[in-house]
């Protein structure tokens, strides 16, 4: 799907697809795109858009580089559908002297925000830089905002791990601790991985001379532009150490639960290794005078029985009464 932006009167708006080669289009964005929607902006810009495959790459040299005058940079990008569903996949940012191409195979929600917000407020987009720079802006403000999010439901999830009332005995409840933490974990190590690629692809940005292909030549950054730069860097510099903090409080977090799943299961070994000890004594007993010999006294005795019953109760009750005395139940 082909969405074309302008500028009209200051707003970020739509316009109709037809206009991608013309001077008004903005911003070119790409989402899912077929091979005749390709050929199509391939046709209206003199670039090769790169395809799926090559926006998987890895390597630096394949994700940030300069050819034919454009800017081609590649980050990996949150997409969040719903609470507990978080998608990553690589966009690629083409930067060009008076528009930008992005592509995507996911829908970020941070590109719409983006689009919703500069329709409604009046920013300077004259540029591929700038309308990269705000966008990027909105894709590390998402971010921060999912930080703030996790930060909350990270410091829940440490009450519900050290609360002095939790009842005794309820694995349950610790096992779906233990899948809040793996998401936490899973959805910090995606933020912490789209951060790294943005700051990645920021310093490029700052290294590498902005596209004028209008002058046939680079272009240096505007100040304005080298502003926003700077503010880009700095913000995901900062959310980095974020997520660095919570990565850190997670692992802590889940240390401290399978702590608290084995002091649990040692109660639980501790009772039945009691429970064996008690009745130790009153089973020797009841063995002894189970067996068939036929010299034992205490046989023919009326009080026989009595006596045996007697010794087997006070060998269960001094047991449970020391191990409450030395406070090891």
């Amino acid at each position: 799907m082909i969405s074309v932006y302008g500028v009209t009167d200051g707003l970020l708006t739509l316009l109709d697809p037809a206009e991608i080669g013309s001077d008004r289009a903005l911003w070119i964005d790409l989402e899912s795109p077929t091979k005749d929607e390709e050929a199509l902006v391939e046709a209206a810009l003199a670039i090769d858009v790169p395809t799926r495959e090559d926006m998987q790459e890895i390597e630096m040299s394949s994700r940030l580089y300069a050819q034919n005058g454009a800017l081609f940079l590649t980050a990996q990008i949150l997409a969040t559908h719903e609470p507990a569903q978080t998608e990553i996949s690589p966009v690629t940012f083409v930067v060009l002297a008076q528009k930008m191409v992005t592509v995507h195979y996911h829908r970020p929600g941070s590109f719409a925000y983006f689009a919703k917000w500069a329709a409604a407020n009046r920013i300077v987009l004259d540029g591929g830089t700038r309308t990269l720079l705000y966008l990027l802006e909105s894709v590390v403000d998402r971010l921060a905002d999912i930080l703030e999010g996790e930060a909350r439901k990270l410091d829940a999830l440490s009450n519900a791990i050290f609360a002095a009332h939790r009842p005794k005995g309820k694995a349950e409840t610790l096992a779906v601790v233990l899948q809040r933490i793996g998401r936490a974990e899973d959805l910090n190590g995606k933020i912490g991985e789209s951060l790294g690629t943005l700051w990645r692809l920021a310093g490029y940005l700052a290294a590498e001379p902005v596209p004028a292909l209008a002058k046939g030549k680079a272009a240096k950054a505007a100040p304005h532009d080298r502003l926003l730069l700077k503010t880009l860097q700095r913000d995901v510099a900062s959310l980095r150490e974020v997520a660095d903090t919570q990565s850190v409080k997670i692992r802590f977090q889940l240390d401290a639960t399978l702590g608290v799943i084995n002091i649990r299961q040692s109660d639980v070994v501790k009772v039945f290794s009691v429970v064996a000890f008690v009745f130790l004594p009153p089973t020797l007993i009841a063995s002894i005078y189970g067996m068939n010999f036929d010299v034992m006294p205490e046989l023919q005795w009326r009080w026989g029985y009595p006596m045996a019953v007697g010794l087997m109760v006070l060998s269960a009750v001094i047991p449970a009464i020391i191990f409450r005395w030395k406070k090891w139940l």
